[in-house]
């Protein structure tokens, strides 16, 4: 076993499990949502043997996220000659394996967990789908305010202008 460092850039927030609800159900009420901030590094300890399937599962349950794992992805980032690529592993990769290969050097290759980005909506489960619908309820009407606000402003001074040019009869 060694251990393997995980940089967290997750743009959505994750749902964790409370320490009363661990153990339980998973979509017990003792869970809370919120954002990790930027630049969160985890700590795994895994094995040659474990594919990038596993150490997504090791790392959701070893911090109590209660997501699903179809959810996120695991990508190395390689830094050669000044360019830094990000490339998506696969679920049978290795990622110890990656790291020895790469030599000792961790800043030349490092990985990363992430949401999938190819919008697969069917690894959310309803609960957080409604929670984006209300979301984006929300942002729809705060945006049909603003435009109704700039409108009937715009109206007004439509009408003062006419008021003074234009005299019915």
């Amino acid at each position: 076993m060694t251990i393997l460092i995980f940089q967290m850039e997750l743009c959505r927030p994750i749902t964790v499990q409370s320490s009363q609800s661990q153990g339980r159900c998973a979509h017990s009420n003792n869970e809370t949502a919120f954002y990790l901030p930027d630049g969160c590094v985890n700590t795994l300890h895994i094995s040659s043997t474990n594919t990038v399937r596993e150490v997504i599962e090791a790392l959701l349950k070893k911090f109590f996220v209660a997501d699903n794992p179809a959810k996120f992805a695991l990508y190395k980032r390689c830094h050669k000659e000044d360019q830094v690529y990000t490339c998506k592993l696969s679920d049978r990769e290795h990622p110890l394996y990656l790291r020895l290969v790469a030599g000792p050097r961790t800043e030349m290759l490092s990985f990363v967990l992430r949401e999938h980005e190819t919008g697969e909506w069917e690894a959310f489960s309803i609960p957080e789908l409604q929670n984006f619908l209300r979301i984006l309820d929300k942002e729809e009407n705060e945006q049909l305010q603003i435009l109704r606000k700039r409108y009937a402003a715009y109206r007004d001074k439509l009408e003062e202008a006419l008021g003074g040019v234009w005299k019915p009869g």
